[in-house]
Formats: structure tokens, C-alpha cells, sequence
């Protein structure tokens, strides 16, 4: 965005030549994705992005300055498409598009056509990665299953029938994994090999390869833990809890899938304490991935985590996703009052300490569950949260207002603007009677830091205990490692003092 910081170019680079870019798509009020160069160089496979629900693939032909939309088969409402890759011989683009259903289906578009042919109707999850092999008609796909990835290939055989071409498809074979996130798909040159990385929750991010030729996956490094015993390290348990609404003809429980993790001292004698982690977004998902803040709290302090993806969370169809926008916004709020229902009927955990933590839209979570249930919570912990949309709408950069008003409202609307008004928790601060800690970097072009000042100034004049941390330095998140330990370790003090050990009566610092 550096024409005039709003509008998001797509410029073509050089790395052997620092400095040199050439402007290929200039755009007016647009915001536009690059997802794959051709082989031969001279095409784009792009996305117009209006939301995480809508968006709008084509092809860009910088050489003849041409941009081509690829059609959208007809449905009720805005599709949206996740990766686009070229074939090895550019005729096809494979996609990742909801057009189909409730999930991004893996389809082959014929670029001369413009016809779908939809490979994975059978698997209910979303795709969300595909590489093509240089070599052979090998093709991998990762999908994303209730957070964790599962990996296939196929081949996929351009063949001629009546003089027409078209694409001979295999059944696709999955690659078996351990529970984790896959990403960084890349085969040899040769097409016999995939590379690719794995996470998981219980160890780093890892590079591992599988050998078309052996049927084998082969690990390749070993990460440093930093002295540490990983075989300590927590794995977590998928679950999913019921909560407040009802789906289907039938009118079933909704149910909300989180992964819990539990400390190995946790009994119904010694139930823990229990920390409920909120992703931002708001169009996220957790993932299980290695977080050393989780192993921390479960090993050092003997703190439970749950890591919810409620209503609005990304990975669980279209519909789900859009079941928190604009006026229904508490209702993924109101998913975690379920879930500290749901941890009361857990014998090994402790439903009288019990609190929240989450980073920017997870951070208003935070507030507004505080709102709702500080006679439920003993703390919250919120990190470059939103305290008030309306301000925040008002205030984040140019370039960020249209993309954040299709998910929370227009707040130029008087009607988005008394919604606001009713549910944003700096309008709610009285309710607020449990510890909180604010943390927040002075340079934050996504949630201005004044949304840290007001909320933390709001709570404090009420009378409630306010932990605060604020960077010179830092912006959206706390980057610099030296900050970021500092920031941990005033965390794990108010934990240790608000949700271990219950209210002490300590004063509450400001930093």
C-alpha cells in the first residue's frame, strides 16, 4: 500500500535486483491477493478480497495488461476461494473454493472454458493448501479437519477424448500424520518427494518429506527445546461442548469444538485452575501447534488451557463463520458462558478459577466475556484488544476500515452505531468486577493503542485491579523477544496471583 497507504498494489520483484519493483495491478479501494506465476512467467492467478466470506478470483496477464475474472458458478450468496494454483501446463487452475457447499472443495478450472470439476465433494473440511509437482502429474493437497491438517496426493493425467481436452483423475491418497499443522508444501524437481512442514502441539515445527517411491515419510530435523524435556511436553484433547442454540430439523444441541489441555497433576482431589485461550480475528481458528506459554502454565503452575474456536471461527463451513457478524456479535460470547458451564461438570477441573486471555479480537473477548461473567471469572487477560468498536473502526489505518467494517458494521450507520454502543465493553466497564491485565505497544496500526489507555483507565476508576504493560516499541503484538519475555513473565505473576492462588489484595502494578 505504499502509493497512499490505502490501496493494496500487486508489483512484480526482482530478487536479484534490490529496489526494483514494476507495478503490475494498480488498484482504487480494492484489495487484491497474489497466488501463483505460471511457469512461463507472464500470468497471475490473483484474489480480490472483500472478506473472509467473499472473494473473487482472476487471472492477470501482465504482459498484455489483461486481467480475466474466472466466473463463480451460480449460488445463494458470496463464495469465497482459498489457494489457486496453475497446472504444470497452465491450462488449469486448481482452487480452493466454497462455491460447491458449506467448504472450500479442491476444484480443476479449465482456463480456456472456464469449467469447474469439483475433485473432493467427499471430504467435509476445508482445503487449504495445493502444490503441483514441476515434474509429473502429481498434485498434494493439505485439509484443514477440526484444526489439524490431513495431507493427500493424486495425479492428475491430462488426457484427449474426442479430440477434447481433459484431466484423468486418481483417487486421492492420504498420507498418515500425527495430529498437527502442515504447512510449506514443496516437491523436488523430480516429483518423487514431498516436502513440507509439521507442527504440533506437543513439539516445534518440523521439516519431514514423504517418498512417493518408498510410501514413506521421512523426518529431517530435530528442534532444540532449549534444554527442556519434550517428552513432558502436554498434548491436547479434542472436544466440543453444547451450547446455548440449536441446529438442524431436529433442533440438536450446537455444539462448540475447543482442544483442552491438562496438566498431569489435575484430579478430582487437585482439580486445576483453568485458562481459556480466545483467538483473534475475529475469522480465525486454533490450531494445535506448540505454544511454550501453554507448556508453561501446564508443567510450572499447574494451570489447565482450553482453546476454543466458537461460533465465527474459520475451518468449519460458511455458515458457522458468518454466525457471529455484526449484530449477532455476543453470541460467540455468549459460547464461552457455555463453556465455563461446561468446565463446572469436569471433576478435575476447577470452575471456581477460572480465567480468560486473548490477543486483539480475542482481547475483546476477553473484555466482553468479563462484561457477561466476572462473577464466573476471577481474570482476564487482554492483549492489544478492542475495547470499543466504534473507536477502533474510527481510528485503525485506512488501508484496514473496509476490510473490518464487512465483519463488525459500518459504525458511520446510526444503527451500527447504538449497537455499538450497548455492547462494547468500554460503554460496560462498571460490569467488570474481576482482575485484569492490559497489554498493549504504542505503535499498533491495526487496534490503536488508545483502546488499551481508555479501557484499563475505565476499569481502574471503578475500582477494580488493572495490571498494565505497555511497549514504546512494539506495535500489533509483542515481537521483540526481550519484550515479549517480560510480558510472559508479568502474565504468569498475575496468574499465579489472580487465578492460582485467588485475590491476595496485592496492589496492582502499572508498568
Amino acid at each position: 500500500n505504499r502509493r497512499n497507504g490505502r490501496d493494496t498494489d500487486l508489483y512484480l520483484a526482482d530478487t536479484r535486483v534490490p529496489g526494483w519493483a514494476k507495478l503490475i495491478l494498480e488498484t482504487d479501494g480494492e484489495y487484491w491477493q497474489a497466488g501463483d506465476l505460471s511457469r512461463d512467467g507472464t500470468r497471475l492467478l490473483i484474489n480480490h478480497y472483500v472478506s473472509i466470506n467473499e472473494t473473487y478470483p482472476a487471472v492477470l496477464d501482465f504482459n498484455a495488461g489483461r486481467l480475466t475474472r474466472i466466473p463463480i458458478p451460480n449460488t445463494d450468496g458470496p463464495v469465497a476461494y482459498g489457494p489457486l494454483k496453475f497446472s504444470r501446463d497452465g491450462r488449469y487452475a486448481f482452487a480452493a473454493s466454497d462455491a460447491a457447499g458449506e467448504f472450500r472443495q479442491l476444484a480443476a478450472i479449465d482456463l480456456d472454458s472456464m469449467k469447474y470439476i469439483w475433485l473432493t465433494p467427499h471430504i467435509p473440511w476445508d482445503v487449504e493448501a495445493i502444490e503441483i509437482s514441476p515434474a509429473n502429474d502429481r498434485v498434494a493437497f493439505a485439509v484443514n479437519e477440526n484444526g489439524a491438517s490431513r495431507l493427500y496426493w493424486f495425479e492428475a493425467r491430462p488426457i484427449e477424448i474426442d479430440g477434447q481436452k481433459e484431466l484423468a483423475i486418481s483417487p486421492a491418497s492420504e498420507i498418515d500424520l500425527p495430529l498437527g499443522v502442515v504447512s510449506g508444501l514443496e516437491f523436488t524437481r523430480d516429483g518423487r518427494r514431498l516436502g513440507f512442514t509439521l507442527a504440533r502441539a506437543d513439539s516445534p515445527a518440523e521439516a519431514y518429506s514423504y517418498d512417493f517411491d518408498g510410501r514413506r515419510v521421512v523426518r529431517w530435523t530435530y528442534s532444540e527445546v532449549g534444554g527442556l524435556d519434550a517428552s513432558l511436553f502436554v498434548s491436547p484433547e479434542q472436544i466440543a461442548y453444547s451450547t446455548f442454540d440449536t441446529v438442524g430439523p431436529g433442533n440438536q444441541p450446537r455444539v462448540i469444538p475447543a482442544y483442552l489441555f491438562k496438566p498431569r497433576t489435575a484430579s478430582a482431589q487437585s482439580p486445576a485452575p483453568v485458562l481459556i485461550n480466545i483467538h483473534g480475528g475475529p475469522e480465525s481458528q486454533y490450531r494445535p501447534t506448540l505454544s511454550s506459554f501453554d507448556q508453561f502454565l501446564l508443567s510450572e503452575m499447574g494451570i489447565a488451557v482450553i482453546r476454543p474456536n466458537v461460533r465465527g471461527s474459520e475451518g468449519y463451513g460458511k455458515t458457522y463463520l458468518r454466525l457471529d457478524n455484526a449484530e449477532r456479535r455476543e453470541d460467540s460470547v455468549r459460547d464461552i458462558g457455555a463453556l465455563i458451564d461446561w468446565i463446572g461438570t469436569q471433576p478435575d477441573l476447577d470452575a471456581e478459577r477460572v480465567g480468560v486471555i486473548g490477543g486483539s479480537y480475542g482481547g475483546y473477548m476477553v473484555l466482553a466475556s468479563l462484561v457477561h461473567f466476572s462473577d464466573r471469572l476471577k481474570a482476564g487477560v487482554d492483549i492489544v484488544g478492542i475495547a470499543s468498536f466504534q473507536t477502533f473502526l474510527e481510528n485503525t489505518s485506512a488501508y484496514r476500515q473496509d476490510l473490518r467494517r464487512a465483519e463488525y458494521g459500518d459504525e458511520r450507520e446510526p444503527r451500527m452505531q447504538q449497537f455499538f454502543q450497548r455492547i462494547d465493553p468500554l460503554h460496560n466497564a462498571g460490569k467488570i468486577t474481576a482482575a485484569l491485565f492490559v497489554a498493549h505497544g504504542r505503535n499498533d496500526p491495526r487496534v490503536p493503542f488508545s483502546e488499551a489507555e481508555q479501557i484499563a483507565d475505565k476499569v481502574r476508576t471503578n475500582g477494580q485491579p488493572v495490571w498494565t504493560v505497555y511497549a514504546d516499541n512494539e506495535g500489533h503484538g509483542f515481537a521483540k523477544k526481550a519484550n515479549r519475555d517480560y510480558l510472559y513473565a508479568a502474565i504468569a505473576l498475575f496468574l499465579q496471583d489472580r487465578l492460582v492462588e485467588g485475590d491476595s489484595g496485592a496492589k496492582s502494578p502499572s508498568r
